[in-house]
This record gives structure tokens, C-alpha cells and sequence, in this order.
């Protein structure tokens, strides 16, 4: 179980909207993000037995980030993802994913760039061989 403390350098770290997270799916041998709801799984067939989907339905809400959540992403039952986006267009952090061959090299550059300009930075390989 990971701590209270961990919680916060999360929230710290990944800022974002309060009222809405992403959750991972995986159908088909495809998988993404999308926002998770909360929602009456009984009324959600009876919408889709008469034509409806998961779009359209009007019953959804979503389900804000809370530190519970957050616990259950640390602790691996979960992957979420955090929508950096405010609803006032700003924005506390931004991702940047390097994916050449060159990776490493374009990710110092990036990083050094971010120094230069006083940005605070930090880089999270995704195999931790960095």
C-alpha cells in the first residue's frame, strides 16, 4: 500500500482536473484511455438493448480524482490517466514522449531546454533503462 505522502508528490507532480480522470481499457487486442464514469449498469442495457451506446447515454457521470483512486493506480490495480488540461485552458505540467532511436539524446536536449528557461522538468522512462 503505498503512503499518504506518495499520494500528494502524484498530485503534486501530475496537476490536474479534479473532476474528471482517464481510466486504461483493454478489448479486443486494443487498448486506450477514456474518462471514467459512474453509472447504472442495469439502465446502461436497457438503453442498449434499444439502440443506444455508451455515448449517448444520458445517465453518466464522471468520477473525479481522489486519493483513493490515485492509491489504486500507485498500487498497480489500476492505470489511470490524469487530464492535465484545466478547465480555464491553462495547464500545470505537459508530456513529452520520445520515441527514436535517439531517445535518450533528444530527451537530455529537451531537459536541458526546459533548465535554460528556469521550467522544472524531470524524466520517467517507461522500461527504467535510461
Amino acid at each position: 500500500m503505498k503512503s499518504e505522502s506518495q499520494t500528494n508528490i502524484f498530485r503534486s507532480l501530475f496537476q490536474g482536473r479534479e473532476d474528471v480522470f482517464a481510466i486504461r481499457w483493454e478489448k479486443s487486442g486494443k487498448s486506450g484511455y477514456m474518462p471514467s464514469y459512474h453509472y447504472d449498469p442495469y439502465h446502461y442495457r436497457i438503453h442498449k438493448s434499444n439502440g443506444g451506446t455508451f455515448q449517448n447515454y444520458p445517465h453518466k457521470t464522471y468520477l473525479p480524482l481522489t486519493n483513493n483512486e490515485i492509491q489504486k493506480h500507485l498500487n498497480g490495480i489500476q492505470q489511470i490517466g490524469v487530464y492535465p488540461l484545466l478547465q480555464d485552458n491553462t495547464s500545470w505540467f505537459l508530456v513529452a514522449d520520445f520515441d527514436k532511436q535517439n531517445w535518450k539524446e533528444e530527451a537530455v536536449n529537451f531537459l536541458n531546454d526546459c533548465k535554460e528557461k528556469n521550467i522544472p522538468a524531470v524524466i520517467f522512462p517507461k522500461n527504467r533503462n535510461i
